[in-house]
């Protein structure tokens, strides 16, 4: 089945490495929360997965003409996965989830009505994970390094690290980027200007696999990077109004 030339409304972004069971359930939730509401389609990006992922995304590809796969030859990372989906995705709204089946696709609707009802003030409408269901160390970690990242930053965001994200591409595209960004959207979209809406989503355990995408091993590049980003927002002056002087015969 071809990919339909006529650009989606929206595109959901769905990094993953090493999931190869849960690709086919998470497709297949993520059309039942979005068919007959939007045209879209679903962009995984296979971050150099060693695993069946691959294999799996191209079965389905045969019966699915919403899901494309792309794939990195090495793992890059979240950021970088997430990144290339973005720049690869054809619709002006953009949606993000991981691919474990942690993220609950039911609350993606509510995140895409939340950037179209913005009408371009809205940046970004994030999720903010209620009920997780991470180890006790994992949760401790995550509390910590988001009071610390609110209390540096003043994003007004309690929870960074929830998948579960929506936001026009151009926004996105126009955010500096570095290894770590979607750990630190709320604070970037509102530097550009934009408001930030938020919607409770309940977290779900992992349905199979590993996390690839660890906490601890990144703790001191994470406060690399949240001096980078408050540098970064210190830095920022605001966009000047400029209008073109035209000529006059």
């Amino acid at each position: 089945m071809s990919i339909s030339t006529t650009a989606p409304t929206v595109s959901i972004v769905v990094p993953v490495r090493n999931e190869a069971d849960n690709i086919a359930p998470l497709i297949d939730e993520i059309a039942a929360a979005l068919d007959g509401r939007w045209d879209y389609e679903i962009v995984y990006v296979d971050d150099g997965s060693t695993d069946a992922t691959a294999a799996r995304l191209t079965a389905i590809m045969a019966n699915r003409g919403t899901v494309r796969q792309i794939r990195h030859e090495t793992s890059s990372g979240q950021s970088a996965a997430v990144r290339t989906g973005v720049r690869a995705a054809r619709a002006s709204i953009v949606a993000t989830l991981d691919g474990d089946g942690q993220n609950n696709p039911e609350f993606l609707p509510a995140l895409i009505i939340a950037i179209e009802k913005g009408e371009g003030r809205i940046g970004l409408a994030a999720g903010q994970r209620v009920g997780r269901k991470d180890t006790g160390f994992k949760k401790f970690q995550s509390r910590i390094a988001n009071k610390v990242r609110s209390w540096v930053l003043s994003d007004g965001t309690r929870d960074t690290g929830c998948g579960l994200k929506a936001f026009r591409r151009e926004v996105f595209l126009s955010l500096p980027y570095f290894d770590g960004l979607h750990r630190f959207l709320p604070a970037l979209v509102r530097r550009e200007g934009y408001d930030i809406t938020y919607v409770d989503v309940t977290d779900r355990p992992r349905r199979s696999g590993v996390s690839n995408y660890g906490f601890f091993d990144r703790l001191w590049i994470g406060i690399i990077d949240l001096a980078g980003v408050w540098w970064l927002i210190r830095r920022k002056k605001s966009t000047p109004v400029a209008t073109e002087v035209m000529r006059h015969d």
